[in-house]
């Protein structure tokens, strides 16, 4: 079956080659993937023993940067390599100090892991969350490198609870511990015999917890804001932007507004811009630009999370799109938290819907409503943005567990 799963992948990468001709983000992707083998000979010698963690993206490195951040520290000999699969992982980590080396993972083929095994030598790997390659796993079992999985998170509908998931249940057994969210994954695991399990809960609650430790500060802000509400939609998609734009251009005067766009390219700001008929000020022109704005567009990556700290009322994108964006960041702050209707999927995001800590909406009628309720009750938003602040502080603690065992592997 590892023939014939080379086989595909083998054919996968040379369609991806003729794609990245004309999309630039498989550019990249295919791009990183041939200069990460060289890149890494530049990083890493003969004589390093190293730590390797691989992320898909951006939201799975920030998933484990708290277990990263303490391995620095328990290990400082050690080098820590972090891989990713995504661009809009590596290219925005790419320079991350936390790690001694950031490279695109390469192909999940035999030829390449056996390269890749062969230049990085770890001791220690950790994949987080959803990251299962078979050939990669198989490897690293075969070398009885000790190989962990973090924040697990598992669903009856995913292959390796179907009967024709035989090859993927297999290269799940290749792990040599698995710290799952919670307990029906745990469950799950058990119904195709992986008892190998620890429940931790979910890394990433440790990583906003963290949040609110550091300086938050950000000088524009203060005086964007002033004396005023705020409200700031954090990785909105157009599907969001009609909804909130539309209430924008009719909502009373006492709030100002925060706009961090998923995607920042110019067109889009652009349109987004002039979608608005309040006074909007992009981020990039306050340094030339005088006068009192209604609106502020974040044309600018890596600035959200201090912003959220800023906000009265977040709203989340991506729930009326691909998928929820993080919406632990402003729930941290203990606010209230409005998404769109397609949360299914994501645990904390279910969990914080049910205690009515994070508030979906269906449509620009619903939203309207919610936010006429919120400005109207002072106390519902002190009581919603309670519990989301509650719920974080009661469910952090997931990389105190899973250290104690890493501890046990070097």
């Amino acid at each position: 079956m590892h023939v014939i799963y080379d086989l595909i992948v083998q054919i996968s990468w040379f369609f991806l080659q003729l794609i990245a001709l004309f999309n630039s983000k498989i550019k990249l992707f295919v791009g990183g993937r041939k200069s990460a083998l060289k890149h890494l000979e530049t990083c890493l010698s003969s004589t390093d023993k190293t730590i390797w963690i691989h992320a898909a993206s951006l939201g799975e490195f920030e998933q484990g940067l708290p277990i990263i951040e303490q391995l620095k520290v328990v290990y400082p000999s050690h080098k820590i390599l972090v891989t990713f699969f995504s661009p809009s992982g590596y290219e925005v980590k790419k320079n991350t100090p936390v790690a001694d080396a950031v490279a695109y993972l390469p192909m999940d083929t035999q030829k390449n892991v056996a390269r890749f095994l062969a230049l990085v030598r770890p001791e220690l790997a950790l994949f987080i969350k959803y990251e299962i390659w078979p050939n990669y796993l198989k490897a690293l079992k075969e070398r009885n490198v000790p190989t962990v999985l973090i924040s697990a998170l598992f669903k009856k509908d995913q292959i390796y609870f179907k009967g024709y998931g035989t090859f993927m249940r297999k290269a799940l057994s290749a792990f040599s511990h698995i710290f799952v969210q919670n307990q029906d994954s745990q469950k799950l695991l058990k119904s195709i015999q992986i008892t190998n399990t620890t429940i931790s809960g979910d890394t990433r609650l440790d990583r906003v917890s963290e949040i609110l430790e550091r300086d938050n500060t950000l000088d524009f802000m203060e005086q964007f804001k002033k004396e005023r509400l705020c409200f700031v939609a954090g990785s909105t998609w157009p599907e969001d932007e009609t909804i909130l734009v539309d209430y924008i251009n009719h909502a009373p005067k006492q709030l100002c507004y925060v706009f961090a766009p998923h995607t920042i390219k110019a067109e889009k700001i652009l349109g987004l811009t002039g979608a608005l008929n309040k006074r909007t000020v992009l981020y990039s022109k306050l340094g030339s630009t005088t006068g009192d704005f209604d609106v502020l567009i974040i044309d600018h990556i890596g600035l959200l999370t201090k912003i959220y700290s800023y906000a009265d009322f977040a709203y989340v994108g991506g729930g009326f799109a691909t998928g929820l964006h993080n919406t632990m960041e402003p729930a941290v702050f203990g606010i209230p938290v409005i998404t769109g209707p397609n949360y299914k999927g994501f645990k904390e995001a279910e969990d914080l819907v049910n205690k009515k800590g994070i508030l979906p909406v269906a449509d620009k009628f619903a939203f309207s409503e919610l936010m006429k309720r919120l400005l109207e009750n002072p106390e519902l938003c002190h009581k919603t943005g309670e519990i989301n602040a509650q719920y974080i502080a009661q469910n952090k603690g997931a990389s105190i567990q899973i250290m104690q065992y890493l501890r046990t592997l070097l």
